[in-house]
């Protein structure tokens, strides 16, 4: 298959091409790769080691919430994938997050731990999603204590983090949740909408509520996201007024960068449209092209936008590159929603880009050597360490050998416990 990028005749293999049976076998091939780097997370009490470049734990690192959280989630799908060794790792990983990460004292969870046990403080919105994605997944996979999980962490949730009145969450607070950051950031209420449809699939009776839930967050979102020709501001003020120049001094934070970040443009398209197939509502068709706008404005704005393959960390507001980095986690998103975009609207564009993602990943990003994704390469596709040294993160990169040819209204977890059974 010849695909014409630009001036240039691509040779396309059949494992890059969206629907071939050598597709599948490569993703398949790879989700399996994946799991079995990152099987020396666990530390005794379950929380989650820092992986290094070839999967051994850098120990002299934090052990964070937010980590611990995404293997909950990976190896309980895992499990349900009747991978042998999965079921005892999502059990340390639930294990961690109902014990050592637990503040017993003030509720919820740490940020983290050292290296020598003490604590990260701060309770962070981000972290207190990714807990409520370990427990659905690990409620779907029978992972011992992930109901008590999932119930300590949606009380805690909407007790300090959901905001009825806006229909948004908070942030941030201090340790003891005495003490409300005055920052408002999307970051956060993306992965909490992650979050509530992990629930709305998981908990039946729960359902209506939570998907009702984000779709507030949503539609707040795309209104933000036409008034800014679809480059979705990130940062807000306590009143929520967006901060559009919030770390101008300092572009390249891992969690706050300045200016849009496509990887979340292309990250917020899916959870709409998976938001939107899976609701009730007479308006389908409208967020399906809201999601295709901001996926296309983030593709256009970021992909070989140096001259160079790859997708661009973040770009200013008139969609020129800023921090030029290739983050592992922006590619992953890239192949789950062209392929649910290709799948949601029947354009075979979005199969193209497909295919250009998928070569691309083959080509740079997976290490072939010590398995696993490299996390950050720069702007002439060589490993740079400087945001993100190592591994830690197996979330993005399992879930995107997985989405491309899972139900698109369904969260992930969820669907593959509909394969199982």
């Amino acid at each position: 298959m010849l695909q014409v990028i630009g001036r240039k005749q691509v040779c396309m293999e059949k494992k890059y091409i969206y629907n071939t049976d050598e597709n599948r076998t490569f993703l398949r091939e790879n989700a399996s790769s994946i799991l079995d780097f990152g099987r020396k997370f666990p530390s005794p009490g379950g929380s989650s080691y820092y992986l290094g470049d070839d999967g051994t734990p850098w120990k002299e690192r934090n052990r964070e919430t937010w980590i611990t959280s995404r293997m909950a989630h990976v190896y309980s799908i895992g499990k349900m994938m009747g991978e042998e060794k999965s079921s005892k790792l999502a059990e340390a990983a639930i294990r961690g997050l109902r014990d050592e990460l637990h503040d017993d004292k003030n509720g919820g969870w740490y940020a983290g731990l050292t290296a020598e046990g003490g604590i990260v403080p701060d309770k962070q919105c981000y972290a207190h999603a990714f807990v409520i994605l370990a427990a659905t997944s690990g409620v779907l996979a029978e992972v011992s204590g992930s109901k008590e999980l999932l119930q300590d962490a949606l009380n805690i949730y909407d007790k300090y983090f959901w905001d009825e009145e806006e229909g948004l969450s908070v942030d941030t607070w201090n340790t003891e949740f005495t003490e409300l950051s005055l920052y408002r950031g999307l970051n956060a209420n993306m992965h909490t909408v992650e979050a509530f449809l992990a629930v709305a699939d998981a908990v039946p009776e729960l359902s209506d509520m939570y998907r009702t839930r984000a779709g507030r967050i949503i539609d707040r979102v795309i209104k933000w996201a036409e008034e800014n020709e679809f480059r979705i501001p990130e940062h807000f003020t306590e009143d929520w007024k967006p901060d559009l120049d919030k770390n101008i001094e300092k572009p390249d934070d891992p969690f706050k960068p300045y200016g849009a970040t496509p990887g979340h443009g292309i990250e917020w398209a899916r959870l709409i449209t998976q938001w939107a197939v899976s609701s009730d509502i007479l308006d389908r068709d409208h967020y399906i092209k809201m999601a295709c706008k901001l996926y296309d404005r983030a593709v256009s704005d970021a992909w070989c936008a140096d001259g160079a393959e790859g997708i661009v960390y973040t770009t200013d507001w008139d969609g020129n590159p800023v921090v030029h980095d290739r983050m592992h986690w922006t590619l992953a998103e890239a192949i789950n929603t062209s392929s649910v975009l290709a799948r949601a609207t029947g354009e075979e564009r979005y199969k193209d880009d497909y295919s250009r993602f998928m070569n691309y990943l083959d080509k740079y990003v997976i290490d072939h050597t010590y398995g696993s994704w490299f996390h950050q390469l720069d702007e002439h596709n060589f490993l740079k360490k400087t945001v993100w040294p190592g591994k830690s993160d197996l979330y993005h990169a399992f879930q995107s050998m997985l989405i491309p040819y899972e139900k698109i209204d369904t969260s992930i977890a969820r669907a593959v416990f509909n394969n199982r059974v």
